[in-house]
């Protein structure tokens, strides 16, 4: 038989900085505490409001359509978050979800008893009342629960905990922070007393941190998941290349870095949102229309539209239409140069509708055609410049302002970021307006940039 090496084995004494007490099992406490508090409030809500109702007899029905309603409250919740960690943390998420398993085990439980004829047993009045009621008071009843969860766990449900093994600083609020040196934490796979002593400063940790060099990080993550514990290893490639998400595929790993701001149903609202409101204003413009394009005619017989080459959603180029508004020998197709105050390539007409904004009314049919949206971070010629640099060398997330179609008006114009870009500062604040924008799309939003647009459609920095 090969021989055994012996190892000294010495049970680990951990300085009282690094015990900390054991959360799993409180946690469990406070699961059973929601779900107490919750059962007992939905018994008081449906007792009160039958015996409101129709006095002592209302008690006992009070109690069966509460028996009824329970068992599909009570496993909806379980599935939808309402007795999960967040929920422990935050009480009005603990509440919404709450809310939102009553009501769906509400519609259940009608459902059932109107196709089992049964409805006509049970006072219909009395457990809407109680239904109401309950909506009410169960994120009010959630609220008061929280004292029970800060009283067992602390302002913080999870153990959370930062090792720093010689890698970059990290800044966590509310999360304990070691030194792997100061503690002699040594990731060494063929020390068993090594491994015990990480083992024991992680006995009661949630959730683990590790801050060290790349090439100790897979006996940290060996380790880890040795430990059972829910543990990650920092890697700023993961910031470098703004990944969202990781999974394996043929035996290779796989960081998922860019995902579309936005799926295909928020696609569909956002695109019929256009196809209103486009071809509305286009029918109800088209007198300003016809005479902008007559008067641009009889000026000096040139052309009406011009067309530029802009670039639109995915960076590919599509041609954006507008009023001509400067004299025909004298158009600068690439944008390369911004027009100026009292510009004398610009004609009388045109200084007009540029600062009226009319002259960008012809991408209504733009928004027809699928290339542009009413609301989006507005395109930007080819050419165009901040200072004596392209957009893009100016800051290199310029190209994430095209994952969504380019817009009529946008966040950046409904706050005065528009015009000439003589300073660099003058696209910064463009762009981070447009990434703010792609970051938290909604249909409501795109409403109110589009109502607040009256407000801006003369502007001074229109020449």
């Amino acid at each position: 038989m090969p021989a055994v090496k012996a190892v000294p084995l010495q049970r680990t004494v951990l300085p009282d900085i690094l015990e900390v007490p054991a959360l799993e099992r409180r946690r469990l406490q406070c699961y059973i505490a929601l779900m107490c508090g919750d059962i007992a409030m939905l018994l008081g809500v449906f007792v009160c409001a039958g015996w409101l109702y129709t006095g002592t007899p209302g008690i006992g029905a009070g109690l069966i359509l509460a028996q009824l309603l329970m068992p599909a409250f009570l496993t909806i919740a379980l599935y939808n978050g309402a007795y999960s960690r967040r929920a422990l943390e935050d009480a009005v998420y603990g509440g919404v979800r709450a809310v939102l398993a009553l009501v769906i085990s509400s519609a259940v439980v009608m459902f059932i008893a109107f196709y089992t004829k049964t409805s006509q047993e049970f006072s219909r009045v009395s457990f809407t009342a109680s239904a109401l009621g309950a909506v009410f008071l169960l994120p009010w009843c959630r609220a008061q629960l929280r004292l029970v969860v800060i009283w067992r766990c602390g302002h913080k449900v999870l153990n959370e905990l930062v090792i720093h093994d010689g890698g970059p600083d990290i800044n966590l609020p509310g999360v304990r922070h070691i030194d792997a040196a100061r503690y002699a934490l040594i990731p060494e796979l063929a020390d068993p007393v090594a491994l015990d002593r990480i083992g024991s400063v992680l006995r009661n940790v949630d959730r683990v941190i590790i801050s060290c060099q790349p090439e100790r990080r897979q006996a940290w993550a060996l380790i880890l998941k040795g430990a059972n514990i829910e543990g990650e290893v920092i890697d700023d490639a993961i910031v470098a290349l703004g990944a969202r998400g990781a999974r394996q595929a043929g035996g290779r790993g796989l960081l998922l870095v860019s995902l579309g701001p936005l799926g295909l149903r928020a696609r569909a609202v956002k695109r019929l949102f256009d196809l209103a409101v486009a071809g509305s204003a286009l029918l109800c413009l088209f007198p300003l229309l016809a005479v902008t394009a007559l008067l641009i005619k009889l000026e000096d017989r040139g052309p009406v539209f011009f067309v530029q080459r802009r670039m639109g959603r995915g960076n590919t180029f599509f041609s954006m239409y507008k009023f001509r508004s400067m004299r025909v020998a004298r158009l600068d197709h690439d944008g390369a140069q911004s027009a100026a105050r009292d510009d004398e390539r610009v004609t009388r007409v045109g200084r007009f509708i540029r600062r009226t904004s009319i002259d960008e009314l012809p991408q209504l049919f733009n928004v027809l055609f699928g290339d542009m949206s009413i609301v989006g971070p507005r395109p930007h010629a080819i050419g165009s410049q901040a200072g004596d640099k392209l957009f893009w060398e100016v800051d290199k997330r310029y190209w994430l302002r095209h994952a969504l179609k380019p817009g009529l008006t946008g966040l950046a114009q409904i706050r005065g970021f528009r015009g000439a870009t003589e300073h660099e500062s003058d696209l910064a604040s463009r762009l981070n307006a447009d990434l703010e924008y792609l970051n938290g799309w909604s249909p409501l939003r795109d409403f109110a940039i589009m109502v607040a647009t009256a407000r801006v459609l003369v502007h001074d920095r229109a020449y």
